[in-house]
């Protein structure tokens, strides 16, 4: 039976920056040839980073993709490692007009192409085309109609791009027709809380369909709202798990794998009619390999579990989004409650003690207890700390405006906020908004006040959640003989925004047990007032709950960006009119 050598790399891409992902692909090119790679895999537009978004839409953007895959090919040629096969993702354009799609020739096309002695030897297109969730790729691209099959060392491997995996049929049903030893299927995968499940679910049913061995490498990382968890694996037909991949980690996973001997015919073209695919065969060699005298055996990477794993894509939302847009450091206004506090243990992990900077602004209804705590978080994790009352600004706008009750709570809140973005202007920080997803379904949350910022790392995190992982973090750094960064105080007081005297949170708003569970059928089930008062919640808070979050829509749109960890967040995932008289009863 053949053996390949298999290099799946993880790599992470930045969006736009063309010549900097070259640099990767070439640097873990080499890499895996000098582990003896017989074939090398990178994600989905690797080339150009995903997902390009309107990019795609720009004729100079796509050429500049092109022209790079081609230069591509021959510096990995010029550089001695043309001879190693290459798999990698860009950005391309159709050849042909699409008569059903109404598109001309020349339209753009998420593609993958094999690079092999300085020449790209064979191109594809993506051929199921996602248009759900955070997906719109039906508004950018043109599907693909061939299924391309590479003879390499006497083994037939057929290419396919993520979600040609993830419906029915197409691909996958004619890697099997082929006959295909391996499908190699290359990916930029979102992360969400527990879909490295679904994920191998999938992989494993996918190639008891192809009846081959399927190789999966996925983009690791972080582009705006999106993080990827990396998480590559190959799974033979049978469903054995034969290597998978750290999560959140770039790395390549090399594993030797003995394949099945190429039996199909290497001329001519197969049409598939069920699926409109055309099988493209093309010969690099035709003479097997022997195994190797030591063999390549991965093993499976330790999964991490539900909060580890959580945590980590919000670490690693962070560190992507303040790194890639050119930032040094990040500004949080610590007001000793959890959301803060979580914020800034985050913000810690993910770029240093050194590169975040707290900033307390008490007024006169900050209790001594939170001013106390905000001084311990920082003690405890290391970051920069000061401290800048907002009293004199509050009287002094007191005095020439008059305001009272809620106006005069909000008040506070965008004096905050202006003092965050001064500090920010002055230093160059970058402001890092604390509110959580409970918050931001109900609008309990001040415009232009705590509001304020250019990245919301918890803006997908319930509040019941945001607790849950302050435990977690906790428990880890005492796991690891380390002082906890967030103060028990923090974790065991009621929540309070402090912007008047013995305000908690509760005033206005339900448990949050209870909200979360509302919010969680609302927003990310889509299940109406009916279906989840039938669970047993009161129909009062049920009706109130649906009002303010339908009504804190305007408040949503213009809160900053923030990591997604759910199935739903409030962005990509979920897009309500604002004007909007529908009203769920």
């Amino acid at each position: 039976m053949p053996s390949l050598r298999l290099a799946l790399n993880q790599i992470d891409a930045t969006v736009g920056d063309i010549d900097g992902n070259a640099e990767l692909i070439v640097r873990w090119t080499r890499h895996a040839t000098e582990q003896g790679a017989d074939l090398v895999a990178f994600p989905e537009q690797a080339l150009t980073g995903y997902p390009v978004e309107d990019l795609a839409l720009r004729p100079s953007f796509v050429e500049a993709s092109r022209s790079a895959l081609v230069a591509l090919a021959g510096r990995l040629q010029a550089e001695g490692l043309g001879a190693t096969p290459v798999v990698v993702g860009y950005l391309g354009k159709s050849q042909t007009a699409s008569t059903r799609l109404g598109l001309p020739a020349g339209s753009p096309q998420n593609c993958a192409a094999l690079l092999h002695q300085g020449e790209v030897v064979t191109r594809l297109a993506k051929h199921h085309l996602p248009n759900y969730g955070v997906f719109d790729e039906f508004r950018y691209f043109v599907p693909g109609d061939t299924l391309p099959v590479i003879r390499l060392h006497g083994v037939d491997v057929a290419l396919a791009i993520c979600e040609d995996i993830w419906q029915d049929g197409g691909r996958v049903q004619a890697a099997r027709q082929a006959d295909a030893g391996l499908l190699l299927v290359i990916n930029a995968s979102p992360y969400e809380a527990d879909k490295d499940d679904a994920r191998l679910a999938l992989v494993r049913k996918r190639a008891a369909e192809a009846d081959c061995t399927l190789a999966y490498v996925n983009l690791v990382g972080g582009q705006d709202e999106l993080v990827f968890d990396g998480d590559s694996l190959v799974v033979d037909a049978s469903g054995e798990v034969l290597a998978r991949a750290p999560q959140f980690e770039q790395g390549c996973l090399l594993i030797d794998l003995d394949l099945p001997a190429a039996t199909a015919a290497a001329d001519g073209a197969t049409r598939i009619v069920a699926d409109g695919l055309e099988i493209k065969r093309t010969v690099l060699s035709e003479e097997p390999l022997a195994a190797p005298e030591q063999r390549v055996v991965p093993g499976q990477a330790r999964r991490l579990d539900e909060l580890e794993e959580i945590y980590a894509a919000l670490v690693c939302g962070v560190r992507a989004y303040v790194e890639k847009n050119g930032f040094k450091s990040v500004l949080i206004g610590l007001s000793g409650g959890i959301d803060s506090a979580l914020v800034a243990a985050i913000a810690v992990d993910a770029l240093g003690p050194e590169h975040v900077f707290g900033v307390s602004m008490p007024s006169a209804y900050s209790s001594q207890h939170s001013r106390d705590d905000a001084a311990e978080l920082a003690a405890h994790t290391g970051l920069h700390y000061r401290t800048v009352p907002i009293a004199p600004m509050f009287d002094a706008y007191m005095e020439g405006l008059g305001l009272t009750g809620l106006a005069e709570e909000n008040l506070q809140s965008r004096l905050r906020g202006t003092t965050l973005m001064a500090i920010s202007n002055q230093e160059g920080h970058l402001v890092l908004a604390p509110g959580n997803k409970s918050e931001l379904a109900v609008g309990y949350s001040t415009l232009y006040g705590d509001s304020v910022g250019a990245f919301g790392p918890i803006k997908d995190v319930y509040k019941t959640l945001v607790f849950r992982l302050s435990r977690w973090r906790n428990d880890a750094a005492v796991a690891r003989g380390e002082t906890p960064p967030i103060p028990e105080n923090t974790l065991t007081k009621p929540p309070s925004a402090e912007l008047r005297p013995g305000q908690v949170d509760t005033d206005s708003l339900p448990e949050y047990d209870v909200l979360d569970a509302v919010l969680t059928a609302y927003v990310e089930q889509d299940r109406g007032y009916a279906e989840i008062v039938a669970d047993g919640y009161d129909a009062a808070l049920v009706e109130r709950v649906i009002r303010l979050v339908d009504g804190a829509e305007y408040k949503r749109r213009q809160y900053p960006p923030g990591t997604k960890i759910s199935s739903k967040n409030f962005g990509r995932d979920r897009r309500q009119p604002i004007t909007n008289r529908w009203r769920e009863s």
